[in-house]
């Protein structure tokens, strides 16, 4: 009997398969709107003059289908695979599991109908209002239900360092969600929060910074933990340092969100609090890069011939880089610069890009092929050629977005002899042009990377059915 279906029989890859395949398409889906939404900034008229694909309507949608359906996609799939292989147990419930899948796709439908008719609660990475929010949660139960139900029957003493970082973004975006969705309904489409002014603002940042925090970066980290080593086939570099990572980072992270505040009705001791949390934040962040880095010692030269592990190590500097760059920004001095210019957009990129969707690509490409029982994706020279678009996407959004930022910043505050502004808005506008322009483009680059890794998994897929129908009994 083979290793693939030894492996399905005790395992439940179903789920993972179909949250992996997903997470392709909804990837594609999301980037195409960023893409459009980057183009309108460059060319308005690609609004069609129409409420539906107006910018205000399309950038909440973008924002929650790269978030939530390209990323938390992975990270439903590439977590039910650790935590089965980690744990030697099969998933709690097969039947909770796919009620988690199906869902989540409806939460997403959902999202795609209700965002573009402008029914939202204009809270940021927060946006559906309260009956999704209600099957949100629902979803989200299930999901910790098979997680954590998994590491209870558990064959192994051990609980995997990946499963720890997995299990606190499963644990704190539950509660954060839960606390800054509490709204009082008016309608079955609109709904007002309990909480009033500058509290709600601070309440929606502990939200807001957080679901970066926990969703985007510890759910994330356990994503690296885990296929980092497997495809540098070497152990973590410092176990111990993991567990200090693990329990300084969701320590110290969850103070920083007043540092989107700055400026603000929010108090100023708050603001300072913020501040200081984030420079803090520095040591964890870049201790688990470190980590992330070292367990490639010995294994470097693999680098040459493995585009996979290359999507991995570019993830881990993209993510040291946007992990500097963040507690740089929240410097009050720097953020009266940097605050509500591009230069915010290219930060949340370099994040995004480099680090979230590579990382989730180049765990996607080794997981795929074991998935369905071949030992490697369809074509190798493909993943290389995604690598460069992902690549050179992601430095051409965020590079004109820096440049943007601090043209930006620059000229909303330079002021006349007499005190009067020296450029008006409209003149920040026309010098920030190119810039969108190159934005468009680094996008479009990045979309198209996308779609070559859909070519390249559904010839995978393809691949493993036309082995299952040679491998069938021949009659005469």
């Amino acid at each position: 009997m083979s290793n693939s279906v030894i492996n399905n029989a005790t395992y439940n890859y179903k789920v993972v398969r179909q949250f992996a395949i997903m997470t392709v398409v909804w990837g594609i889906v999301g980037m195409a709107v960023g893409v459009l939404i980057a183009a309108q900034l460059a060319w308005p008229q690609l609004n069609f003059d129409t409420p539906w694909f107006s910018f205000g309507r399309l950038r909440p949608l973008h924002t929650n289908a790269v978030i939530f359906a390209f990323g938390t996609s992975a990270l439903i799939a590439t977590s039910f695979y650790v935590v089965q292989r980690t744990c030697q147990a099969r998933l709690f419930s097969d039947a909770l599991a796919s009620f988690v899948f199906w869902g989540w796709q409806a939460v997403i439908v959902l999202a795609i109908i209700t965002l573009p008719m402008g029914l939202t609660s204009t809270k940021e990475y927060a946006e559906l209002e309260w009956p999704i929010d209600i099957l949100v949660v629902v979803v989200w139960v299930a999901y910790a239900t098979v997680f954590f139900g998994t590491i209870v029957k558990r064959k192994t003493s051990h609980i995997y360092v990946a499963n720890w970082f997995y299990g606190a973004f499963i644990i704190m975006i539950a509660i954060l969600y839960v606390v800054n969705n509490l709204a009082i309904p008016v309608s079955l489409t609109k709904s007002y929060s309990i909480f009033p002014g500058a509290i709600d603002a601070m309440v929606q940042w502990w939200w807001g910074h957080n679901a970066v925090g926990f969703l985007l970066t510890t759910g994330f980290l356990g994503m690296m933990y885990y296929f980092v080593p497997k495809q540098a086939e070497r152990p973590v570099y410092s176990y111990r340092l993991s567990i200090v990572h693990f329990w300084a980072l969701i320590t110290i992270y969850v103070w920083a969100g007043a540092h989107h505040l700055h400026y603000s009705a929010l108090p100023d001791w708050a603001q300072t609090a913020g501040m200081v949390m984030s420079l803090i934040l520095l040591a964890p962040s870049w201790g688990g890069m470190i980590n992330g880095m070292m367990t490639l010692s010995g294994a470097w030269h693999k680098l040459r011939t493995d585009p996979i592990l290359r999507f991995l190590v570019v993830a881990l500097s993209f993510y040291g880089m946007s992990t500097f760059e963040g507690p740089m920004m929240s410097i009050k001095t720097v953020n009266a610069l940097s605050h509500n210019t591009d230069w915010t957009i290219g930060h949340v990129h370099a994040g995004a890009l480099g680090w979230v969707a590579m990382i989730s690509i180049g765990s996607l490409y080794h997981l795929i092929p074991r998935l369905f029982g071949l030992k490697e994706m369809y074509s190798t020279s493909l993943i290389n050629a995604h690598f460069w678009m992902s690549t050179i996407g992601t430095v051409l959004y965020i590079a004109s977005m820096w440049v943007n930022g601090i043209t930006q910043g620059l000229m909303w505050r330079a002021v006349n002899d007499d005190g009067t502004l020296t450029y008006s808005f409209a003149e920040s506008i026309t010098a920030s042009y190119p810039g969108y322009v190159v934005r468009a483009i680094g996008g479009a680059i990045f979309l198209l990377g996308m779609l070559v890794m859909a070519y390249n998994v559904w010839m995978t897929v393809r691949q493993r059915e036309a082995e299952a129908v040679d491998n069938l009994p021949q009659t005469a």
